[in-house]
């Protein structure tokens, strides 16, 4: 059976068309059809609504020389109903719209409720919708080379499976586009995190080898901390990134895709053209799929590209690489930024474990930056600690100088250490100090005896605790008490050879030496 040919949409040319032939040269209704090729019903129909409007003439009379009125004057019953033909303010009702939980449903119920012989829904939306057109024009942004780079993530994703355990990850896929030449560049994640985006804004900087004035980027939660439309707040790592590059950020307004128009359509190309052809492999690691990526990357860039006989890769040799900054001598390092308060021991905590800040900021919150290999922490924008990361998460990171002096003093107590402070006021003194700690079953019990020893050089001379010191190894006295004792009576003073032997005392308790005879 064949097939029946489609007729042709009749348009406000063919109508003047069908006045001109019918008035002007007066041909019938059969040789119209003929010559525009349209069926002889729709000329018939036509010239009677023409009759109906009063247009019987040719010329067209006044008010009807444009297509638009005459239109309205040939079709204004169609669709309309006989009564209360005022249209809406639209300009209004567009207004309303934007306030939370107002439909066009609700207004055109209230339109309806004011006007009871007004449009109907189907007119009422369609009518909408054309003022909608009207009055939301759309730009068309001219990007300058070297201006802007636009980012964005494609929606789909690719599968990666694990060799070891056979789980299948979705890789992200990142796409970064330059607007003057719609040089492309793609690459492959496990996420969208913070990491994971600095990592793609990196390397696409990279790969064009040059850095662009500004980066108009989506809203992701991840980079932008606050998406306010006049004054974006950036994540602390995102704008630590820019101001390495000497860049930018742009961030777009939420769910309005044209601003960044751009990346928008690459993301289209590159899930056309590059995921795609990848749909019926499997990858076992990002490496694998990225390098696939890499491979359809340049296929893509290489391209002509239909309407403009060039490549992306042509164009951006010929207007952009030589417009793009340079980029830095190395790459850009990741660094999260926390805040943190000092704990009253002054440390904050880090991934479960403690590194030391000045004691002077106690309470305080100070901004920390984490690399891979670097803790390092600010207050009031001033670096006051910088500590190397631990991979263990416990444990303390100290540093002396960030204590209070009786803390530095306790932290650096060692036997050693002791024995060493103890020499210098004299032999016996170290000798004694040696003692305090090696008679007991643990060093540390001896800490606090000596100490005492080492605090009397405060109140008495060097040579009188020496000789002290001495007197208490004479007679076995190895305590604080005893050489503080020594000091309080001057003994030191007396040597131990003059000093007189007393009597022991006659007591029924007493056997006396020759019981052991």
């Amino acid at each position: 059976m064949p097939r029946r040919k489609q007729a042709r949409r009749t348009t406000v040319k063919d109508l003047r068309s069908i006045l001109r032939l019918t008035h002007e040269q007066g041909l019938s209704v059969r040789a119209v059809s003929e010559r525009l090729k349209i069926s002889k019903t729709s000329v018939s129909t036509y010239l009677l609504r023409a009759r109906e409007a009063g247009v019987s003439d040719w010329p067209l009379p006044p008010g009807c020389d444009d297509d638009a009125s005459l239109e309205r004057l040939l079709f204004r019953r169609v669709g309309r109903p006989p009564q209360d033909l005022d249209e809406p303010d639209w300009a209004m009702i567009s207004r309303e719209l934007k306030r939370k939980g107002v439909t066009l449903t609700l207004l055109w119920q209230e339109y309806r409720a004011a006007h009871p012989d007004g449009y109907g829904y189907t007119w009422f939306c369609d009518r909408f919708g054309a003022f909608q057109r009207r009055s939301s024009a759309t730009f068309r942004n001219r990007h300058e080379a070297g201006a802007v780079m636009q980012t964005d993530y494609a929606g789909h994703t690719v599968p990666v499976v694990d060799p070891d355990t056979g789980v299948i990850c979705q890789a992200q896929i990142f796409v970064a586009v330059l607007g003057a030449s719609s040089f492309t560049f793609a690459h492959a994640s496990f996420s969208q995190k913070l990491p994971d985006w600095i990592e793609g804004q990196c390397r696409a900087l990279a790969f064009f080898g040059g850095v662009t004035k500004a980066i108009v980027c989506d809203n992701l939660k991840a980079g932008v901390a606050k998406a306010l439309w006049f004054e974006p707040t950036l994540n602390q790592t995102f704008a630590a990134m820019a101001e390495y590059y000497d860049t930018t950020i742009l961030p777009t307004r939420s769910r309005k895709p044209r601003d960044k128009g751009k990346v928008e359509g690459a993301v289209l190309i590159v899930e056309r053209w590059v995921l795609a052809r990848l749909r019926t492999r499997r990858f076992f690691s990002l490496g694998d799929l990225n390098a696939a990526i890499a491979v359809l990357l340049e296929d893509l860039n290489n391209r002509p590209m239909r309407h403009v006989g060039k490549s992306r890769r042509e164009l951006f040799e010929e207007i952009e690489r030589t417009a793009l900054s340079p980029l830095p001598p190395a790459p850009f390092e990741y660094a999260e930024w926390k805040s943190a308060k000092v704990h009253p021991d002054y440390h904050v905590e880090i991934d479960r474990t403690f590194y030391s800040v000045p004691h002077a900021l106690i309470g305080r919150r100070v901004d920390v930056r984490l690399t891979h290999r670097v803790v390092e922490l600010f207050h009031d924008h001033k670096r006051v600690a910088s500590h190397v990361r631990r991979s263990q998460r416990c444990g303390h990171v100290t540093v002396n100088e960030h204590m209070p002096k009786a803390h530095q003093r306790y932290a650096n107590t060692t036997p050693a250490n002791l024995i060493r402070q103890a020499a210098g006021i004299g032999a016996n003194t170290a000798i004694l100090v040696e003692r305090m700690m090696r008679d007991r079953p643990h060093p540390e019990q001896g800490y606090r005896s000596a100490f005492g020893i080492l605090s009397l050089a405060r109140r008495y001379e060097r040579d009188r605790l020496e000789a002290a010191c001495a007197r208490a190894l004479t007679i076995n006295a190895i305590t604080y008490s005893s050489v503080n004792a020594i000091l309080k009576s001057g003994l030191d003073r007396v040597p131990p050879a003059a000093e007189p032997v007393k009597p022991t005392p006659s007591h029924t308790n007493i056997r006396g030496g020759s019981y052991y005879q």
